[in-house]
């Protein structure tokens, strides 16, 4: 019989519809006093399966990640025991600090769940770049998942 971890494991495909499908991710540096900085921030999934999100140059999290580029990311769901699924990824970031990322990268954390034309995702890129210039992108590579899915297990435990 396998193990019960085994049995509640999610593939890649299962990873990656999982992550496509969520809006927040809660991020992990570590802060310059030894402490984990955890922020929840909505982010989307690039072509390359990076995690990729937005925030502001000067940031607490930009300071820390320019010290240590060492993340962990989780994203979770359920209320019940019998509900809960997430994945957690050790990542290393980048930050990419290109303005035509930013607004590629605003764009896509904010179409999420929808299918854009060309014209819509200009639009949408026209109306994101207010902020874009002072705004960088957190890129993170993933290096190890750890994912659960307990409803897998139908209600026995």
């Amino acid at each position: 019989m396998p193990s019960r971890r085994k049995l509640i494991e999610l593939d890649a495909d299962e990873v990656r519809d999982y992550l496509i499908a969520e809006k927040t991710l809660i991020i992990v540096s570590n802060g310059n006093r030894g402490y984990p900085h955890a922020m929840p921030m909505w982010f989307a999934v690039d072509d390359d399966d990076a995690i990729v999100c937005t925030t502001f140059r000067k940031s607490q999290k930009v300071l820390n990640w320019q010290r240590d580029a060492k993340a962990t990311l989780l994203v979770e769901t359920g209320e019940e025991y019998a509900e809960l699924k997430g994945v957690m990824i050790y990542a290393s970031c980048e930050i990419v600090d290109e303005l035509e990322a930013v607004k590629d990268t605003l764009a896509a954390i904010n179409s999420k769940g929808r299918e854009l034309g060309d014209g819509e995702w200009e639009k949408l890129r026209e109306a994101v770049s207010g902020t874009a210039p002072k705004r960088v992108v957190l890129r993170f590579k993933p290096e190890r998942y750890i994912t659960w899915d307990h409803t897998k297990l139908g209600g026995r435990y």
